[in-house]
Order: C-alpha cells, then structure tokens, then sequence
C-alpha cells in the first residue's frame, strides 16, 4: 500500500477508533490525532488569546492533556468538543495569571437595538481562517481581528467557538460549562457588541 492510499485509509478510521488504537498502544493513531485538529485548535487559540507565548503554550498543554488522558477520555464522546473544552479552559487559566479581567456592563448592550445575523456573517468571512491568511493585511480582516481580541473574553470566546468553529448550541455550552439559554443570550450579547464596534470605526466619521 502506497504512503497516500494509507493515508486515506487512516483518515476514514473514526477518532474514537484512533483513541482506541493509541490505548493499545499504536502512537501513529495519537499523531493522527493531532494532525486532524492541530490547525483549527491553533487557530481558535490564536483569535481567543491574541497572545503568541499564551498560545503556543496552551496548545502544548491541551494536547498533553489528550496524551495523558487517554484510559479516562469516555470514546461514547466526541472528541473534538473536549479538545476545544480543555483548550478554552486551560486558555482562561492562562489569561487569568496574566492580565486584568475586561470588565464591561452588560446590560449597556442590550439596547443597541437589532442586529442582522447575516450582516455580522458577511463581515466575519473576511476574516481569514489560516495563519497563512490572517497575516494578510487586507484592511477587513485587520479590523474584524482588531475588533474580536479587545472584546471580554466571555463574548470572545463564544463568537470565535460559533463562527468560526461552527459548534451547535449544545457543544458551546459543554465547552464553556454554561447552560444552552445562557449561550443564546451571550452570543447575541456577543453580536451585538461586535456590530457596535464595527460600525462605530466604520461610520464615525458619518456621525461627527
């Protein structure tokens, strides 16, 4: 079997086969593992941190977790929600011990009044999704990137994990440890406050 027709053959093995393989002691099954979700998992590090050191960090460590954890990991669960889950938590840690918590009133967004989701979804696909494309300097991504890593880490978080990893209502709230009606209230929160940052640096001048 040539290497790409074992490739493919691995590709088509279920995760939970490859947790099973690595349990019994089969690393390539572990290094798979990795090779499927290293790229989204860093990319969702890099939006929710916005901190180089922090990520690479992070990114080790939840990996780590997986290495080490692999007799207690339940595989009747999908493992990309617990990766991501490991990563947003070990990701708070990190930033607790190295910034100030943004503190923001949350009930001053509430009245920003409605909000079209497919307007935000426009605005958000500019927003690349590789390291390759999000050092480009196209003027869009720099402000939905600018926009994103100075919002509170709590709305940060849940937009990045709906928009861009695309996980159901029901993933966000396992991954952030929140009931499902909290999810929906905050990632509308979360839109609001993107929108009202993006129009104020885009139509500032039109208001003055």
């Amino acid at each position: 079997m040539t290497d790409e027709h074992k490739q493919s053959a691995t590709q088509e093995i279920s995760d939970n086969d490859l947790l099973i393989r690595y349990r019994n002691g089969d690393e390539d099954a572990f290094r798979e593992l990795v090779n499927r979700y290293k790229n989204s998992l860093y990319a969702f590090l890099r939006r929710f941190v916005n901190r180089q050191e922090v990520v690479e960090d992070v990114f080790q460590e939840t990996f780590l977790q997986l290495y080490t954890s692999q007799h207690s990991f339940d595989t009747s669960r999908p493992l990309r929600p617990w990766l991501f889950t490991i990563a947003a938590n070990k990701a708070k840690d990190a930033l607790r011990k190295s910034q100030r918590q943004s503190a923001m009133s949350m009930g001053t967004l509430a009245d920003a009044g409605e909000v079209s989701i497919d307007e935000v979804v426009n605005i958000l696909t500019a927003y690349e999704t590789t390291p390759d494309q999000e050092a480009s300097k196209d003027e869009i991504a720099q402000q939905v990137r600018q926009i994103i890593s100075e919002m509170p880490e709590n709305l940060r978080g849940i937009l990045i994990l709906a928009y861009f990893e695309q996980f159901s209502y029901k993933h966000m709230a396992e991954i952030l440890s929140i009931p499902i009606g909290t999810v929906k209230s905050r990632l509308h929160t979360a839109v609001v406050h993107f929108m009202k940052k993006w129009k104020a640096a885009n139509n500032g001048n039109e208001e003055a």
